[in-house]
């Protein structure tokens, strides 16, 4: 699909890798609905992308909330073709730290925001999706979803965050099998280190340390890379069932 044809929503779309998305979206004719948690936040983002891109406030962990919202975009877009799931939280946490043992309410809000807000997202859009009428390839549709390097080389203090991304990343290729039927493809996104939010709120010293480890180039990514990317993966119909590391080349150290 060419990008000025797709009619997108795009989670955690207020910021970050998800705006980035969103704003190349719409920078090249295509609309993009921003779902968002922040209200705040998602509406300055829609207003600043123009008439071509509109928010709604959404917390993907709320089953009926998402479908509500997923069906409100797709009027809005007037038909959905792409989902992108960039929604997300990295709170570290050791198994057993100097708190004492991990809660498990910690555990279950990392897979419940990560893992199934990607899953509950991506089976709304998919009901959409399926009524689209398929083009010249066959295809309805695009599901991306967002892992992270932490799923293959997760350091210590990771291993709720590490699990809800390699969740995402299993379940990939069966989801891209099962809808191989009715013309939408699957594939998730891994990044490395890259200037999110979250990372904006570190010292800059701590930033630039970080963005070292990285191979080449020795730096954070940036979230248009990302957005590149995501791009290329909507225009092009072979990239199907697959994780894609995007990362510099960098295997985390344990710590």
């Amino acid at each position: 699909m060419q990008l000025s044809e797709i009619r997108a929503l795009v989670t955690g779309g207020a910021s970050g890798l998800g705006f980035a998305v969103a704003e190349r979206v719409v920078r090249a004719g295509g609309r993009a609905a921003l779902l968002d948690v922040n209200e705040a936040q998602g509406r300055h983002a829609a207003n600043a992308l123009g008439g071509n891109a509109n928010f709604l406030q959404v917390d993907v962990t709320d089953e009926a909330a998402v479908d509500l919202a997923v069906g409100r975009a797709g009027d809005w877009l007037g038909g959905l073709n792409a989902a992108v799931n960039c929604a997300g939280i990295g709170t570290p946490g050791r198994l057993v730290g100097k708190q004492g043992p991990m809660p498990g309410a910690f555990f279950r809000k990392m897979i419940e925001v990560n893992l199934v807000g990607t899953v509950l997202v991506a089976k709304a859009a998919v009901v959409a999706m399926q009524r689209n009428a398929p083009n010249a390839d066959g295809e309805r549709g695009v599901i991306v979803m967002t892992a992270s390097v932490a799923a293959f080389d997760g350091q210590i203090g990771q291993v709720a965050y590490a699990a809800s991304k390699g969740g995402i990343v299993a379940m990939t290729l069966p989801m891209a099998r099962e809808l191989a039927s009715s013309g939408i493809r699957v594939v998730t996104v891994a990044p490395g280190l890259f200037l999110t939010p979250m990372m904006q709120g570190l010292p800059q010293e701590a930033q630039d340390s970080l963005g070292k480890q990285t191979p080449f180039p020795p730096r954070l990514g940036r979230p248009d890379e990302y957005a590149a990317l995501v791009a290329q993966i909507f225009e092009n119909t072979m990239l199907n069932g697959e994780t894609i590391r995007l990362d510099g080349a960098i295997r985390m150290a344990p710590r």
